[in-house]
């Protein structure tokens, strides 16, 4: 199925110590730890979220991508914005899990943070998304082996033509024992570029320079 109504209207990837929107660098750091690059990539894009500093590692990735394309949109905060919210990866939240799970085993300290537990999932970077941007459409998260760009076509394209959202943010966020990669996009009946399978790998292949 190719719906060459619908383009993608933005895109941006983090990883590498690298922020870029739409292949342009926007902000770059040699710092090797993920930790220290996604706080001063944070500062750099000028995102004012406080509540950013007690999300776990998953969730500061998702929502820094998520926050520099949905700033771009120039969205009104004022009203609800139909946009949906469809993201996947293969690790789930299993770095904070295993957090979790050391915090059990700790027996001077056996009672895990709620803190801690609430990011055990990996839908909640959705949900702190949403409450910035005032995103209440449809959102899901979906765990694959791998990037998966047909399946994310084709539940962005039912979303659309069935007018259960006007845009859809979606794409990969991964981070696993300090790898990570965050590559999130923008369908919109706007854009320049057709929403299709071999465009939506193309640019997540993309290399920056």
């Amino acid at each position: 199925m190719v719906d060459t109504a619908y383009h993608i209207k933005s895109f941006c990837h983090i990883k590498n110590n690298t922020v870029s929107l739409n292949g342009s660098i926007i902000y770059q750091n040699e710092t090797k730890g993920f930790p220290e690059f996604i706080k001063t990539a944070y500062k750099a894009v000028e995102t004012n979220y406080p509540k950013f500093f007690k999300m776990d590692n998953l969730s500061k990735l998702a929502f820094l991508a998520a926050d520099i394309l949905l700033k771009n949109e120039d969205l009104d905060t004022e009203i609800d914005n139909n946009i949906a919210i469809i993201f996947s990866n293969r690790s789930s939240s299993l770095d904070t899990d295993r957090k979790y799970q050391e915090s059990i085993q700790n027996k001077e300290s056996y009672y895990p943070s709620p803190a801690v537990f609430v990011y055990t999932l990996p839908n909640i970077c959705i949900g702190e998304i949403s409450i910035k941007h005032k995103l209440y459409s449809e959102n899901s998260f979906f765990i694959f082996d791998s990037f998966n760009a047909q399946h994310l076509f084709a539940y962005t394209s039912s979303l659309l033509l069935t007018n259960k959202a006007n845009e859809v943010l979606c794409g990969w966020v991964e981070f696993d024992d300090k790898q990570y990669e965050a590559f999130l996009y923008l369908v919109s009946k706007e854009g320049t570029i057709k929403h299709t399978t071999k465009e939506i790998t193309k640019l997540y292949q993309l290399k920056l320079n």
